[in-house]
């Protein structure tokens, strides 16, 4: 059953503007308030940092971010100036020498929005609140901190959302203290926000007060813009990945690089609601299903997931190592090659190849293979894992039998540490890395948004993703047939866990046989889907919010068309479908 339309929100065609959502910013001040403002940790960061771009050409000097000190993300992130408001300079000076409202010091009394994202900031809000400062208050909740909990462990959450005891579940989970702080701020806020509508049902059990506005998450499209160079950017850092496969899988290197594909996850590693678990079997499902129609594709899957480690393993490293052993070999011999083959052309001679290169050459060539000979299988991690016998991840792949043998279709490398360009392994930031890969498979239980396949769409990667992630619900209602934009949805909302384990083996054996001109295709509608994410767009659901809350706040000064894009609200449909319907919590795992 599709989720009803939030607010007025049409199709690809674009979103209509709303002229009358306008606020004259000269004469507000807009706080944003959260723990990640400086905290490069989490979707959350990403919400902020890009929302802020957006929100500070409109409003300028009048917004003004709070958030904790992070010396290290200070020093590398974030230049130190001086506030250009000399109120708020005033406020901060008395804050550092005594601690006092801000608002004391606003001598012009302009109008104060204070924006607070989850219960770390719920503490200013509920102060605020309770010391009758004159403000407007947001309160945002992601996902709410008992439903973190819950599914992380393993609770059958969406089938007991209205059975759960809420006070006995946040106690015995000792977040007591954490859960009445959220709560209370959500219901001192003028207005209260969430981030989808499915989590809009989860706050509604979790926190007992239904969102006014569902303001979804954005991205700054101008940041991974690149017109028409997304495809030569795929090729680019798709040749990057391909050497590291070179060195990885040295001595079984017997596929066709040029018929590989890449699919990969990447998140917090939550097992289970990031949907790995399906993701693993899916996996073994389709290398079965690739041996038996006797496919030349092979699928290398990227697992970047970070874990508990020491250090890089050493067969990771001695890959690499041989791989530019072997490079340099081949340069050599190819520049001895060069120059005794131009030598003889100036004699006006053809060359006799096999005299060409003399037995050194073919000495060093000899060692050079012979270095690439191994006896064991290419290992399915690149760092040494602290828990390697309990790990979720490396406990399923010895389950699925997927030790990367010279059989398998599918190869599994399992990167349990954040990417970045200094890495000596796979030297590639996240973007480099996604913009090469073919596919990204995010097939969640538990995902309030999802930004990493929204990152994958404005990037032009097709991706994989659920009915029961925020993103995957957005793209279900406001995208008539998303598979035709490269946007896979699996159904674990009506289907059991076998059922989308099988839904998501398909879609990736659909995308294993599609030709190379078929996937290029693919990737320039998925990139067409990217205006849907833009915050220049999702940002007004946020704008809203703000005329909300200082309608609310001071009602003598704002008022608000109610007729005209009222609060949102959940329809009886997606409470019944969330109510009534069965959620598959896990796969019951074969023996």
């Amino acid at each position: 059953m599709r989720l009803s339309r939030s607010l007025s929100i049409t199709s690809l065609s674009g979103l209509p503007l709303w002229e009358e959502e306008s606020l004259d910013v000269q004469d507000l001040l807009l706080f944003e308030v959260s723990w990640e403002v400086t905290n490069k940790v989490g979707g959350i960061y990403t919400v902020i940092q890009t929302k802020a771009k957006i929100t500070v050409d409109e409003w300028g000097e009048n917004y003004i971010m709070m958030g904790p000190y992070y010396e290290h993300n200070f020093k590398t992130q974030v230049e130190k100036c001086e506030p250009p408001n000399q109120a708020i300079k005033a406020a901060m000076d008395s804050l550092i020498n005594n601690g006092c409202q801000l608002t004391d010091q606003l001598q012009d009394k302009p109008n104060v929005i204070a924006h607070f994202h989850e219960w770390q900031a719920g503490t200013g809000l509920v102060l605020s609140r309770s010391r009758k400062i004159p403000l407007a208050t947001v309160f945002t909740t992601h996902a709410t901190l008992l439903g973190r909990y819950l599914c992380a462990g393993n609770a059958d959450f969406y089938n007991n959302l209205d059975k759960f005891n809420i006070d006995q579940e946040a106690g015995e989970r000792q977040i007591y203290h954490r859960y009445c702080l959220e709560r209370a701020a959500v219901h001192c806020a003028h207005v209260f926000t969430t981030v989808s509508q499915i989590t809009a049902v989860e706050a509604n059990h979790m926190l007992h007060r239904q969102p006014d506005v569902v303001t979804p998450n954005g991205l700054n499209i101008r940041k991974f813009s690149a017109m028409h160079e997304f495809q030569n950017l795929h090729s680019m850092n798709k040749a990057k990945i391909q050497e590291f496969v070179r060195g990885h899988f040295y001595g079984h290197l017997d596929f066709n690089l040029e018929k590989t594909l890449f699919f990969f996850i990447a998140g917090r590693y939550e097992f289970s609601n990031k949907g790995a678990d399906l993701f693993l079997e899916s996996l073994s499902r389709l290398n079965y299903l690739l041996r038996v129609q006797k496919s030349d594709v092979t699928v290398v899957v990227f697992f970047i997931m970070p874990a508990k480690t020491n250090n890089f393993n050493v067969e990771s490293l001695k890959g690499q190592a041989v791989r530019k052993q072997l490079w340099d070999t081949a340069q050599s011999v190819k520049e001895k090659f060069g120059k005794r083959l131009y030598e003889s052309l100036l004699r006006g001679e053809i060359p006799d190849m096999s005299k060409i290169l003399d037995r050194d050459d073919f000495t060093i060539m000899k060692r050079a293979i012979y270095a690439t000979q191994r006896h064991s299988f290419p290992p399915v991690t690149t760092h040494n894992m602290l828990d390697d016998s309990t790990d979720p991840i490396l406990s399923n792949i010895r389950r699925i039998g997927l030790f990367n043998g010279r059989n398998d279709r599918v190869k599994i490398v399992f990167h349990p540490e954040f990417l970045s360009s200094t890495s000596p392994l796979l030297p590639m930031d996240y973007e480099e890395f996604v913009r090469g890969c073919h596919l990204g498979v995010f097939p969640s239980y538990y995902e309030p948004w999802g930004y990493t396949p929204g990152e994958c769409t404005v990037m032009g990667i097709p991706s994989v993703t659920t009915n029961l992630s925020g993103f995957g619900c957005f793209m279900e209602e406001h995208v008539s047939d998303p598979s035709e934009y490269g946007i896979y949805i699996v159904d674990r909302r009506f289907r059991s866990a076998d059922e989308s384990c099988n839904q998501l083996t398909q879609f990736m054996f659909s995308f294993c046989q599609q030709s190379r001109r078929q996937r290029i295709i693919q990737r320039n509608r998925t990139e067409r889907l990217s205006d849907l994410l833009d915050w220049r767009y999702l940002g007004r659901f946020y704008m809203h919010a703000r005329h909300l809350a200082l309608s609310r706040s001071f009602p003598g000064k704002f008022k608000m068309d109610h007729l005209n894009l009222a609060p949102v609200s959940l329809s009886h449909s997606l409470r019944c479908t969330l109510m009534h319907s069965h959620f598959p919590r896990s796969l019951t795992m074969r023996t």
